[in-house]
């Protein structure tokens, strides 16, 4: 194989490869949450059990939101890595804007690292099918052409199996498309003359994935009412809250007083029950800087509750500390449904109009948000229940942010910071490859429509017409009468449809 064409199809390959869903990648950016040291000890035998069987049997490790399930995932890959049988992982998360479509890719490229001699097989097949990459592409063919071919060219069976870790799989699937993935994977890795590769999914429960789980796959159900989980969840309240008595001298004295009581401290176990992630942001919100530790336990303990591992109760606590909760929770729903995780310097260029109120909101949320206090990693929300809390309309009650009225506020922010034309801006990159995808899910309120009346007159519009694939979808959202209630929607319409046109015929002018 030419060397030239064999470099461009690596090339190609690693362009569609996501990154964010690579284990070793993101550990550079910003760590992920590892079981803490003498937890889990029951389940990590276990699943070490499995992983060193010769066999190919395969791992569901399912549970609700927040039992800890990306924790024990990230531990196994740790795991695994520094015994060097990782062969790859992916790591879906509602945090990013992930593309499912290139899992496969994904995971051949980690393969090609993992296993250097099939890495000119994997870039002969890349090279041979211009469309392999290609969203449009089966996932049955991918599999075969990028990974088991490939695999099937090491022609040996090693002793030493090695792992695939799948994290989170119905965050960017459907329960339908995550339960095709399963068996597909299960079936295809399973031939004669393949490496020994266990994989590991992670999810919530899901009948359409137990339907498609076969007899190789072992299941691991996590609930909150293990006694395992419970006594493991209590050590790691125990543990912190002894760090924060003996790191806060100021507040607990030197040798520190005994803190907190042990009626507190029962009661703050119950409320947690065996839901990490409810101890985990309790502990958070406990520990806040230029907060009293004892102040806040007060606070969380002062509602009376009947039910334990009561994560939507916490948040309703959380802020209910807000002197303005309404409008900080439209802002927390703006930081939620950004299409990926931006730096605190970018968000507040993007976020010029509203510094006030996002200062506001990572101080207050600051037990549910995550934003690196050296301003080096990005603010996203501590878990994806967060998510799924201010989306629903009976969970947050009043607190409640549609998802389109979040979208709204994105879409007025990016169009309005494209329309100050500051191309060399930190936000201006995520602005002009957003700014249409939230218009498509927004509200049109009357400053939205006007804004993109204003921004279709505009130079960078303009100049967007080489990008028909995005210009279709503002088209598509655009000319509906849910958006036109006026002549100068008519007239924007007419802008939108123009410049689509201009776009379509130059696509089919580079075509020829």
């Amino acid at each position: 194989m030419d060397p030239t064409h064999s470099s461009d199809a690596w090339h190609r390959l690693c362009d569609v490869v996501e990154y964010s869903g690579i284990f070793d990648f993101e550990e550079k950016r910003q760590s992920r949450s590892r079981c803490m040291m003498d937890t889990r000890v029951a389940l990590r035998g276990t699943l070490k059990e499995l992983l060193d069987r010769p066999d190919r049997m395969n791992i569901w490790l399912n549970g609700l939101a927040g039992v800890g399930k990306t924790s024990i995932a990230s531990t196994v890959a740790e795991e695994m890595k520094k015994a060097k049988r990782l062969a790859a992982t992916f790591f879906f998360s509602h945090k990013r804007a992930q593309s499912g479509t290139n899992i496969i890719p994904t995971i051949a490229y980690q393969l090609a690292l993992t296993f250097p001699r099939i890495r000119d097989d994997i870039t002969r097949a890349v090279e041979g099918d211009r469309m392999l990459l290609s969203s449009d592409k089966s996932r049955s063919d991918q599999i075969q052409e990028l990974i088991v071919n490939p695999l099937h060219a090491l022609k040996f069976r090693q002793d030493t199996p090695y792992a695939i870790i799948i994290d989170a799989l119905d965050e960017c699937f459907s329960a339908e498309e995550a339960a095709r993935l399963v068996a597909l994977l299960t079936e295809m890795l399973s031939g004669p003359n393949l490496p020994i590769i266990h994989l590991v999914f992670t999810s919530r429960p899901g009948v359409h994935i137990r339907s498609a789980i076969q007899a190789d796959i072992h299941e691991i159900s996590l609930t909150t009412r293990d006694d395992d989980t419970i006594q493991d969840v209590r050590f790691f309240l125990r543990s912190s809250l002894n760090n924060v008595r003996t790191s806060r001298p100021a507040v607990f004295d030197q040798p520190p007083k005994p803190w907190p009581s042990e009626d507190d401290f029962e009661t703050l176990a119950f409320r947690a029950g065996g839901l990490f992630v409810y101890a985990a942001m309790a502990m958070n919100f406990i520990s806040a800087a230029g907060h009293h530790p004892e102040q806040r336990l007060a606070l969380l303990l002062h509602e009376k509750s009947t039910v334990g591992a009561d994560i939507d109760q916490l948040y309703r606590q959380i802020i209910e500390t807000s002197q303005n909760p309404l409008i900080h929770c439209r802002m927390l729903a703006s930081i939620i449904q950004l299409y990926q995780p931006l730096h605190l310097a970018k968000l507040q260029d993007l976020f010029r109009d509203d510094l006030a109120s996002l200062a506001v909101t990572l101080e207050v949320f600051s037990s549910v948000i995550l934003n690196p206090p050296d301003r080096t990693g990005e603010v996203e929300i501590y878990h994806a229940s967060l998510r799924d809390f201010i989306g629903d309309p009976i969970r947050s009650n009043g607190y409640h942010v549609p998802d389109a009225h979040a979208h709204e506020h994105l879409a007025i922010c990016c169009l309005d910071y494209l329309l100050r034309e500051t191309p060399g801006g930190l936000a201006a990159r995520y602005a002009q490859h957003a700014w249409h995808l939230h218009l498509s899910r927004a509200y049109p309120s009357n400053k939205l429509r006007n804004l993109l009346a204003l921004f279709t007159k505009g130079t960078f519009f303009a100049s967007a017409q080489t990008q028909y694939y995005f210009l279709r979808r503002v088209r598509e959202t655009c000319v509906s009468l849910e958006w036109i209630r006026n002549m100068s929607d008519i007239a924007t319409a007419w802008r939108i449809l123009k410049t689509c046109r201009r776009a379509e015929k130059a696509l089919q002018k580079r075509r020829r």
